[in-house]
């Protein structure tokens, strides 16, 4: 694979606070390596603005594997950047050349306000786990692995849903600002399994409920969540959870 440095002009949304009014900053980046990850370029560059007496740019990550969801960019128009299946910490400079301009802004969603430039508060997802997205288990030994038979396709397609880390790429990539396919995958991942049978009626109205009182739209059915998720989450666990949706409000009404 072909190294190269390459020289970048960036535009990277800067806003001290949710109340504030942002606007669109210009910076020059130089001698930039194709084998940088985007967050490293980022790093070199607030090195720049530190040594120049400047603020740095805010920017939100942890693991920079794309394990934990916290990096959380807006690159040219895509959640996490032109890489399919990919996040912004995997997201490399190759992907770009010399000469380009790319422009950087934090998820928009009235949900996900800003903290400061592209650093967003993604509370509201914890608060919709704390709703549901849980399993009542006994404490003590572990049980045995093959003490609860399940069907492979059920395991499979639950362990698929699992793969969500939460990043808000759907909410990003939805015109609705909808976060069904991170809502669906935890219902799906939990309801597909044995584990997950006391609470399952339960879980979906709360955590459905507490979506919408985070200011989240309804799906759009445009699938664009599907498209830009990095892990690939599938579009089906929404019509899964409109099944248990409606299955929940059904027995609901019979009580």
């Amino acid at each position: 694979m072909e190294h190269y440095n390459m020289n970048l002009t960036l535009k990277v949304w800067k806003q001290k606070n949710a109340e504030s009014k942002g606007k669109f900053e210009t910076f020059k980046v130089s001698d930039i390596s194709s084998e940088m990850s985007f967050l490293e370029m980022f790093d070199v560059l607030n090195e720049k603005l530190i040594e120049e007496g400047k603020e740095p740019i805010a920017f939100d990550h942890d693991c920079r594997e794309g394990i934990c969801g916290a990096c959380s960019m807006y690159i040219d128009g895509q959640p996490h950047g032109p890489w399919a299946k990919n996040t912004t910490c995997q997201l490399h400079m190759r992907a770009f050349h010399d000469g380009d301009t790319i422009v950087v802004e934090p998820w928009r969603s009235k949900a996900f306000p800003v903290i400061k430039d592209l650093m967003v508060d993604r509370a509201a997802f914890d608060r919709i786990i704390q709703a549901g997205g849980y399993v009542s288990v006994n404490t003590g030994n572990a049980v045995d692995a093959n003490s609860l038979p399940i069907d492979k396709s059920d395991a499979d397609a639950a362990f698929a849903a699992a793969a969500c880390i939460g990043c808000g790429a759907c909410v990003a990539a939805c015109k609705n600002s909808s976060a069904m396919l991170f809502v669906s995958a935890k219902v799906a991942q939990l309801s597909l399994l044995p584990q997950g049978e006391p609470e399952r009626r339960t879980r979906v109205l709360n955590m459905v409920t507490q979506m919408d009182k985070e200011g989240f739209g309804n799906c759009s059915n445009t699938y664009a969540c599907e498209a830009e998720c990095p892990k690939g989450i599938s579009v089906l666990n929404i019509a899964r959870m409109n099944r248990e949706y409606m299955n929940a409000g059904l027995s609901a009404d019979e009580k």
